[in-house]
């Protein structure tokens, strides 16, 4: 079996990781992959966005399986492409990641079936928007309905800031085309659970809860990030809420996307808030979240790629999906001043050593080899995620690694995972 996995962050890497378990896998490549990755797969130099590239690649190297970790891609139609070309690919098709890649469908869509979410409007037209604005409470959700790396949702707490906001999104183009059309929703309050499920178009299985610390700095100040830190499983996300989302969110989300004429094939995620209301949808993201993938999967007992191809098969209903029963916490190791300027190529020491415990792994995201030693590339340099009995030991674990692993101006926030507990 031959594999090629599309991306080149830590989520990528905690893919190759999870597929380097199979023994029938004979070779693992990545495209483009970074330094770290290169240790566990074959790194290819062609971008997840060059579609034609990467079907001629697989052609030519007999791949039998492709994954795609990033949304880029998905929302852009690779899977239509590759499958077009009669490859085995895993990830949904264009009309099913649109559930990510405009806010406004995804918006839309719940509303039609009564799928539990924040009440909203979305406007293409900027003085319509500001108009409907001016009429709403503060604080004010603004989000940009198209891909903008996790950074397109503004919670604007004052009218200054609000209007601020939509003017970025809509007349500067902060995010460009994405912010064509702006959603604007209610405030809702409570704590977040992300839920990575498998799909195959009829099924859906979620798997281990997990919790995300977006922002920047300590007790949650700062700027919003792409993630800084998580951990599974959430502290307060329990059975009966599992069943209760499986019920009113996640089976009612994918028979949606079917009756819609867009099955949804692949990972779909669901990020969900707790409020006074019950729990809410605040997003869905149409492939596996990062940094949440380095808690999910070392905690996945079954194989994964046994489970993806049940999902491309559509026999996931066959499958009996089993999980570790621990716990896991990721520490991301960011270079000084991200999320805005930062500084790249700084020397990253202690990987060896932490090599010899079998309870930390490191998953690279921003990281390039320079003289054969690893060095700093990215806003995001690494996750170190550690695996404990009880999220209290996988806390511990975490930020022993997160002592081992250093390099200059090294960033970590010295929460994560504490946000509910308390040592």
């Amino acid at each position: 079996m031959r594999v090629l996995v599309v991306g080149s962050g830590g989520r990528e890497h905690a893919i190759v990781w999870s597929l380097k378990k199979n023994s029938s896998i004979e070779k693992i490549y990545c495209a483009p992959g970074n330094a770290g990755i290169g240790v566990d797969a074959e790194c290819v130099p062609i971008g997840a966005m060059e579609f034609e590239k990467l079907v001629d690649f697989a052609k030519k190297e007999n791949i039998d399986f492709t994954i795609i970790g990033m949304d880029d891609p998905l929302v852009g139609g690779i899977v239509d492409v590759f499958e077009k070309e009669g490859l085995r690919v895993f990830g949904p098709r264009k009309n099913a990641a649109i559930i990510e890649g405009s806010k406004a469908f995804s918006k839309d869509l719940m509303k039609k079936y009564g799928i539990p979410t924040a009440k909203y409007e979305s406007f293409s037209d900027y003085d319509k928007a500001k108009e409907y604005l001016d009429k709403q409470d503060m604080p004010v959700v603004i989000k940009a309905d198209g891909l903008a790396l996790g950074k397109g949702v503004l919670i604007c707490t004052t009218r200054d800031e609000a209007e601020t906001g939509l003017k970025e999104i809509m007349l500067d183009k902060k995010f460009g085309s994405a912010g064509n059309k702006v959603v604007i929703e209610e405030f809702l309050q409570g704590p977040e659970v992300s839920v990575l499920s498998f799909c195959d178009g009829k099924t859906v299985v979620p798997m281990v809860s997990a919790q995300d610390h977006k922002r920047a700095l300590d007790g949650d100040k700062g700027l919003n990030t792409g993630g800084m830190g998580t951990f599974s499983p959430s502290v307060f996300y329990t059975e009966e809420m599992n069943q209760e989302c499986m019920e009113k969110i996640f089976k009612p989300t994918v028979e949606a996307m079917a009756k819609e004429g867009r099955p949804f094939v692949g990972i779909l995620y669901f990020g969900l808030m707790l409020t006074k209301d019950g729990m809410k949808v605040i997003e869905y993201n149409a492939r596996f979240g990062d940094p949440e993938t380095q808690v999910v999967l070392p905690r996945l007992k079954t194989d994964l790629l046994e489970i993806m191809e049940a999902c491309v098969d559509g026999k996931l209903a066959d499958m009996n999906i089993e999980w570790y029963d621990n716990s896991a916490v990721c520490v991301v190791l960011a270079s000084g001043g991200y999320p805005t300027a930062y500084e790249k190529g700084f020397e990253i020491t202690g990987l060896d050593d932490i090599k010899k415990r079998d309870d930390i792994v490191v998953f690279h995201a921003g990281t390039d080899l320079k003289d054969g030693k690893f060095v700093t590339n990215g806003g995001r340099v690494l996750g170190i995620t550690g695996i404990g009995k009880d999220i209290n030991e996988a806390i511990k674990i975490a930020y022993e690694g997160v002592e081992i692993v250093d390099f200059e101006k090294k960033h970590f926030r010295t929460d994560i995972g504490r946000k509910e507990y308390k040592l």
